[in-house]
């Protein structure tokens, strides 16, 4: 994987407190100690706040992001998965800096209208990265740090 803060999408991994999942992708943006998602203004059915993803962080803060790089040459096949906390970020000084952050990364959040809506935090409580070996489809932990 080139890198995880470079990536441009991912797959958010929720689920209800009975265990029902939910697996979305989302556009994210790193910052020192977390990741974050906005709830933007691309056309949704529920309003924000009634989205299932965001229904089911309130009900288990317990999410999976999956980050991969899938390549035809499969010695270049790579993943990265973050097994986190979410939470709902909605009024704070960290809210506007994730909200910077994601402005930063993607352009098409410059001009939407975000100042309402909730911004996803994944705490990192494990991360685990996976990728080919050049020389043969055996498979290579790269790296798995521990956040507990």
């Amino acid at each position: 994987m080139k890198s995880l803060a470079k990536a441009r999408v991912g797959h958010l991994a929720t689920s209800t407190r009975k265990g029902k999942p939910l697996v979305v992708p989302i556009c994210f943006a790193m910052g020192a100690r977390a990741i974050y998602s906005a709830i933007d203004q691309k056309p949704k059915r529920n309003k924000p706040l009634a989205l299932r993803r965001v229904r089911n962080i309130v009900e288990n803060q317990s999410v999976c992001l999956t980050v991969d790089e899938y390549e035809e040459n499969w010695r270049k096949l790579s993943y990265v998965i973050v097994l986190a906390k979410a939470t709902l970020l909605t009024r704070s000084r960290e809210r506007r800096t994730a909200l910077s952050l994601l402005r930063r990364k993607y352009r098409q959040y410059r001009t939407m209208e975000l100042k309402n809506r909730p911004i996803i935090k994944i705490k990192p409580r494990r991360i685990i990265a996976w990728q080919a070996t050049p020389s043969s489809l055996a498979s290579r932990m790269v790296k798995t740090k521990e956040y507990l």
